[in-house]
């Protein structure tokens, strides 16, 4: 440890940042959740609109590159891929689905359903309110969310990487600012790795949080527990010693072993569902939902009719994925060593969308089948337990209702997990410098996300919210840095080609 190098500016301000949230949280919760509000507010009516239009433009550049010979340029030093596909599938959808894979997935359709979003409010309610449950989750966990995630920002950091600069959110500036933005006195830099950090922490805290909620009213409605405090902090210990664990073996042993069980407990599971719930309904309006999605795909991206709908929904997700954008380009370019440029972004930016879009027809769909033959099944025990509650209320009308409530509390618990142990891993690379960071500073960070959630937890759900919300504040920052990788990603992609035919 003595050795142990640190980018301390950075690591104190951001640490320091989260602790003055706790702290300030702990004296008055209640001016906490009023700040949060109010510059959620702010970010969302000034930045709202240009958010819509990045994620929608980072799309279209990334179909652009795809298609054109940019696409056949490989990244990194690798002539074939470090990791099977397969697996870095798996490490790559399991880190951003920690809030999607369950809380949302339930959730999100439902919402939908029962408020109609005013681009679906048509006279045919009925219809349109199906789709719609489905069809506006598929726009905020679909294509214009994995390409701000995975696709331009890679291109920038592994040309970088080959240069022998590390993995850091500044590094994104390097082909604008050059070696400056690279240097420790660089403040510029500085608040680049600051926020993007700060972003992955509230966008990690809050699932971790929700997790022990869910878990409390789980093991409340299937043994009988009281949902406490005590019960709700007892699984963020089991979640966090699953993720420190993780972190601690790496990349190549912890973080793809959980993520490999991730991603094939959830298919065995999803399988489950299609066969003992409404298998129909599911294929069908996945179908009909997705063609009213592609349908209304820019009408959708682009819409700007009713501001508190949109701030509540579109922007708060905008602005989820944009603080996540930069330290999840951080992590996918490790682990993408070997991949070509169209690989690339169709892996995340076409297949993946399209994975997360059918489990969450298979989970969110089955809701929506069983409040429409019985009204109130699934809406009442939403608006009464919000997102913890959910997922219960579906299960709980499927056969072998207690298995499949057991099976969502465990892939839930590694959902978030595997998203809490690749942040700890990505942001220790970020504060050390380094492409393998120190086990002990892995460790430290998992574990700090887990001490947070629960004093969070302890001082009341509202705060846990407000962290989560918090996200939207940093990702204005954050989109000024991902802005520049419209045209630095291109650009980049073509040193890369010229580089190439220059070896040939």
């Amino acid at each position: 440890m003595k050795h142990l190098r640190l980018d301390w500016p950075v690591f104190l301000i951001s640490g320091g940042v989260l602790l003055a949230f706790v702290i300030a949280a702990l004296i008055n919760a209640e001016a906490v959740s009023q700040f949060v509000d109010v510059t959620f507010a702010w970010s969302s009516e000034f930045f709202g609109a240009y958010w819509q239009i990045l994620m929608l433009l980072t799309f279209l550049i990334a179909i652009f590159m795809s298609v054109m010979d940019l696409g056949k340029v490989r990244l990194g030093d690798r002539d074939l891929p470090e990791i099977s596909t397969f697996k870095w599938l798996a490490m790559v959808m399991t880190t951003l689905l920690a809030g999607g894979g369950v809380f949302w997935a339930a959730a999100e359709p439902m919402y939908h359903y029962l408020d109609t979003p005013p681009l679906f409010d048509t006279d045919d309610a009925s219809a349109s309110a199906l789709h719609a449950g489905l069809a506006q989750g598929f726009l905020h966990w679909g294509f214009l969310a994995w390409s701000m995630i995975g696709t331009l920002g890679v291109v920038v950091l592994m040309y970088a990487k080959e240069k022998g600069l590390p993995l850091k959110p500044r590094t994104l500036l390097y082909p604008i600012m050059g070696e400056k933005v690279m240097q420790s006195n660089s403040i510029i830099g500085a608040i680049a790795d600051i926020t993007s950090i700060i972003a992955a922490c509230a966008g990690t805290i809050g699932p971790i949080g929700f997790l022990g909620l869910q878990a409390g009213y789980g093991l409340s409605s299937i043994f009988g527990l009281p949902d406490t405090f005590a019960v709700q902090v007892s699984m963020i210990f089991v979640l966090v010693g699953i993720a420190t664990i993780s972190a601690a073996t790496g990349i190549y042993k912890g973080i793809q072993w959980l993520s490999r069980f991730n991603i094939v407990f959830t298919i065995v599971l999803a399988i489950f569902i299609l066969l003992l719930g409404p298998t129909g309904f599911i294929f069908d309006h996945f179908i009909s939902a997705y063609g009213s999605y592609l349908q209304n795909f820019f009408s959708m991206s682009l819409y700007r009719g009713d501001e508190a709908w949109l701030s509540g929904w579109t922007i708060f997700f905008w602005g989820w994925f944009i603080g996540y954008g930069p330290i999840m380009a951080v992590f996918i370019s490790r682990i993408s060593d070997g991949r070509s440029i169209r690989e690339l972004f169709l892996s995340v930016a076409f297949l993946a969308p399209i994975v997360t879009n059918f489990w969450f027809t298979v989970v969110g769909g089955t809701g929506l089948y069983f409040e429409t033959q019985n009204p109130g099944s699934v809406s009442d025990v939403l608006n009464e337990g919000g997102l913890p509650a959910s997922i219960f209320a579906i299960v709980q009308q499927l056969p072998f209702a207690f298995w499949f409530a057991i099976a969502f509390i465990i892939v839930t618990c590694v959902f978030v997990a595997t998203t809490a142990d690749t942040i700890a891993y990505t942001i220790s690379m970020i504060i050390t410098g380094q492409h393998t960071p120190p086990r002990s500073v892995r460790m430290f960070w998992a574990i700090i996300f887990g001490a947070v959630a629960a004093v969070l937890l302890w001082i009341g759900q509202g705060t846990v919210d407000a962290l989560q919300s918090f996200i939207v504040v940093t990702a204005v920052p954050v989109s000024l840095l991902m802005l520049t990788t419209l045209w630095t990603a291109p650009q980049t992609a073509k040193k890369l080609l010229k580089e190439k035919h220059r070896r040939m």
